[in-house]
């Protein structure tokens, strides 16, 4: 099985090797790690594994609980390919066809931050203008989430937010009256490295779109 463990851990020499070993020991294939953060005397890592058999999340937490000072944020089935870019894969397709840039935005940036749906609304009545195929069918008329208001899912800056089992993220389009909004139920919520990334994208494909 191909799990996303978000970690975090004592930021001192060696202990992303200790990680490792222990990883290794409970038989699970790391494929990447990714550093999300490092600071204020410790780390949070992405690690990708292949893990031996079908886990729960409760059972990984437990078996890592092994490493002093380990915290385990999040364990998640994950979709991302290692080695991939799907970064510059979106972009050639935005390029491509600029006219449906947020529409192809809206589509791939779930894959882009291990979300599970993305839809765009418009910031003056959150009106639904594209959903991705994996958008649930309890938005509401309006393109919001059923007991959330609009202003809440439309902030001026990237956001992250919550709304009963919805993990989200907040993106305002520059130069259009959009916002797009990413959501999963599984994992950890969006960490400011991953709201960084799927902005940048964001930024590039409402330059090529204008």
């Amino acid at each position: 099985m191909i799990l996303r463990l978000r970690v975090s851990f004592p930021d001192r020499p060696g202990a992303l090797g200790q990680v490792a070993r222990v990883l290794g020991t409970l038989g699970a294939d790391i494929l990447q790690v990714t550093v999300l953060e490092r600071e204020t005397g410790r780390a949070v890592d992405d690690f990708i594994v292949s893990w031996p058999g079908t886990p729960s999340a409760e059972t990984v937490r437990d078996r890592l609980s092994v490493i002093p000072g380990m915290r385990v944020e999040g364990v998640w089935p994950t979709r991302e390919t290692p080695g991939t870019a799907p970064d510059y894969d979106l972009l050639r397709h935005v390029a491509a066809e600029p006219s449906r840039a947020y529409a192809t935005f809206v589509d791939a940036v779930p894959d882009l931050v291990e979300a599970e749906w993305a839809v765009a609304l418009s910031s003056g009545d959150g009106h639904l203008v594209h959903r991705s195929w994996q958008a649930p069918q309890d938005l509401d008329e309006s393109g919001g989430l059923v007991g959330v208001k609009i202003g809440d899912l439309t902030p001026l800056r990237p956001a992250v937010l919550a709304s009963g089992p919805y993990r989200l993220m907040s993106l305002p389009v520059p130069g259009a009256s959009l916002h797009v909004v990413l959501a999963r139920t599984e994992g950890p919520p969006f960490h400011r490295a991953e709201v960084d990334r799927a902005n940048r994208v964001l930024e590039i494909v409402s330059t090529i779109a204008s």
